[in-house]
């Protein structure tokens, strides 16, 4: 028989790891000197509020602002709150543990939108739950995809014009009436749509794969609005998306692989968009 490894003795000797519990219990144990907030007669009342999360506790992995709130809740609060820039998509992935985890950080980097190209019914237990808090889109193919995003970004720009003619024509009035504080209203009105036009007129789809004439990311500037699309490991992406793609970008590596996890890819460009452009409070 052989002797216990030392570092295995000391180990189990320490008590660890010990994890923290996460999340809370149910809210009367909790919270047992306040009311309930899924009763309407309480003051604390919100429809936000998962009977069942309070009776049960929550666990979930979500910030703590969003203990016992229903899901339907925190997607319209992500929604409310502003979601990024930029949107992500896939095209013909078959592994689900490389969508799930895309997804999942997705969520965590708050992108707008995600788009899965191509046939696969993907299993979402990599996700762990995270999709219930994003926008997914299933796309036929990549032209479909970038036509509907391309056209998403043309209406963008024809209401964001009408807008700023709208509040140009506002301040007119307001001048011809000598009410200085409409004026300066609607001239911030007019400066934030313009601001918004040329974000929109300079939005970029944008390839990340390992080809010749592509950019390093580490040097590129990312449009604040993009789309980013990321192919399957080894061949990356198809013809028809690199063709249809404004820019080409890499991340770049120093290794002896090709290319590095397609999930861990997409976390990688997410978060080089985030540097560039996040607001971080």
């Amino acid at each position: 028989m052989h002797e216990p490894n030392p570092i295995d003795i000391a180990a189990r000797a320490s008590g660890e790891p010990t994890f923290r519990e996460v999340g809370v219990g149910p809210w009367g144990e909790t919270h047992p000197r306040e009311p309930r907030p899924d009763n309407p007669q309480s003051p604390n009342y919100s429809p936000r509020y998962d009977p069942q999360l309070l009776d049960e506790g929550d666990r979930r992995n979500v910030l703590d602002r969003y203990r016992y709130w229903r899901v339907a809740a925190i997607k319209a609060d992500l929604d409310q709150r502003g979601r990024h820039d930029f949107e992500v998509a896939v095209e013909n992935w078959t592994h689900d543990f490389n969508i799930g985890s895309m997804v999942r950080t997705a969520n965590a980097f708050q992108a707008r939108r995600v788009h899965i190209v191509g046939p696969h019914k993907w299993n979402r237990k990599g996700s762990l739950m995270t999709e219930l808090y994003q926008h997914v889109e299933h796309h036929p193919s990549i032209a479909e995809l970038v036509e509907c995003w391309r056209m998403r970004i043309a209406g963008e720009i024809a209401a964001t014009q009408a807008e700023a003619q709208a509040a140009a024509l506002h301040a007119h009035w307001a001048a011809g009436a000598n009410d200085a504080r409409a004026v300066a209203a609607a001239t911030s009105q007019v400066a934030a749509a313009e601001a918004r036009l040329r974000e929109l007129k300079a939005a970029h789809v944008i390839a990340m794969d390992i080809i010749d004439g592509a950019v390093p990311m580490e040097t590129y500037a990312f449009p604040k609005r993009c789309l980013l699309l990321f192919g399957a490991e080894g061949p990356g992406l198809s013809s028809k998306a690199l063709e249809l793609a404004d820019d080409v970008v890499y991340i770049s590596q120093f290794g002896s692989v090709r290319s590095i996890n397609a999930g861990a890819a997409a976390a990688v460009a997410m978060h080089a968009w985030i540097a560039q452009h996040a607001s971080i409070t």
